[in-house]
């Protein structure tokens, strides 16, 4: 296999690319067989295996240069499903049926079945159900579980198109169900359901804290407070919680809003602009490539613009990345999250 170099220059290889039912019959066979498989999903394009194949779990890690010690993510087709894997407290049914399908990820106490190779060892599994058309139906023909971590090299900008999955990953995978561009784009909320009955939020994403609380209200803690939308999240090791991770390959530098930004000075001809609205016109002249994620400054938008403008302008070959900060509510904390954790290679 020839791969990818971990900034995500394109592989010499072409994986099989899979499209409609046919290319879901033709992925279900493949991982049945111990492959895996780039599938979409709302939230990024995900890296497929049987969940119950140790080898085939092992080749995605290796796929990927994922450390072990960062568990995986379970995918199924519904709540039924769900419930083969994990142990569904009170709670952790009541954000099921209020947010599955979609970009919920429950963290919960594993059943015996899933192998430790998934959660790392511990004793609880994350599993969602994803609220994509092919993705769900894959599901069903499979017939069983997925894991499926991103489908990008470890630690680098996440996938949401099948193009970005061949250009990074090339054919150290052996298909990819291509689904059309990703529509949240960016990972999936993570909540771990706790002994006591409560839920915390361990990764933002998708979903917005707030979604979360209406749902779960004073259940909904973080390190044994109540949950304020503007507390930081932390938690247990979580999928994408690890401080340098998103990352493109040239510096990425996060600012305040463009109105307080400092002038780029000489550096600017080798500086790109990542803005997360229109910035005014006398910033978008200094820099030699902007990419705005909303123009109006729509959350959501942004969200679903945001890893496809990173590899824009990591594509660019500029010296560094000026990343504007989100609005620090709703889906603005997960972008700002992201922006964070990939600023932090800098």
């Amino acid at each position: 296999m020839t791969g990818a170099s971990p900034s995500g220059s394109p592989s010499s290889g072409v994986p099989e690319l899979l499209r409609g039912q046919a290319g879901v019959e033709r992925a279900a066979a493949i991982l049945r067989s111990g492959g895996i498989v780039g599938i979409p999903t709302e939230t990024v394009y995900g890296l497929a295996c049987d969940a119950m194949n140790a080898e085939a779990i092992a080749r995605v890690f290796e796929a990927k240069q994922r450390p072990s010690f960062d568990p995986l993510i379970v995918h199924v087709a519904d709540l039924a499903a769900a419930e083969k894997v994990a142990r569904f407290t009170p709670l952790a049914h009541k954000l099921a049926e209020r947010f599955w399908p979609g970009p919920l990820t429950l963290v919960l106490p594993k059943d015996s079945s899933v192998p430790d190779l998934v959660t790392a060892g511990r004793s609880s599994v994350g599993v969602r159900v994803p609220n994509h058309e092919l993705a769900l139906a894959l599901l069903r023909e499979f017939g069983g579980p997925l894991a499926a971590p991103s489908a990008n090299p470890f630690g680098y900008i996440s996938p949401t198109s099948a193009a970005h999955v061949v250009a990074q990953l090339g054919d150290d995978v052996d298909a990819v169900l291509d689904g059309g561009v990703a529509s949240v784009g960016i990972e999936s909320t993570v909540v771990r359901l706790r002994e006591d009955g409560t839920a915390e939020i361990l990764r933002p994403g998708g979903l917005s804290f707030e979604e979360i609380a209406e749902v779960a209200g004073a259940e909904l803690v973080t390190h044994g407070t109540p949950v304020h939308v503007e507390h930081a999240v932390k938690g247990e090791l979580s999928p994408g919680r690890l401080r340098n991770h998103y990352a493109p390959g040239c510096p990425l530098i996060l600012v305040p809003p463009l109105e307080s930004l400092p002038d780029s000075g000489d550096e600017g001809e080798d500086a790109g602009l990542l803005a997360f609205k229109t910035p005014p016109h006398s910033w978008e002249q200094e820099f030699r490539a902007v990419e705005v994620l909303s123009p109006t400054g729509d959350l959501r938008e942004a969200a679903a613009n945001l890893f496809a403008a990173m590899r824009r302008l990591d594509a660019a070959g500029l010296r560094q990345i000026i990343a504007e900060r989100a609005p620090d509510v709703g889906l603005g904390r997960a972008i700002n999250d992201r922006l964070e954790r990939a600023s932090s290679r800098s």
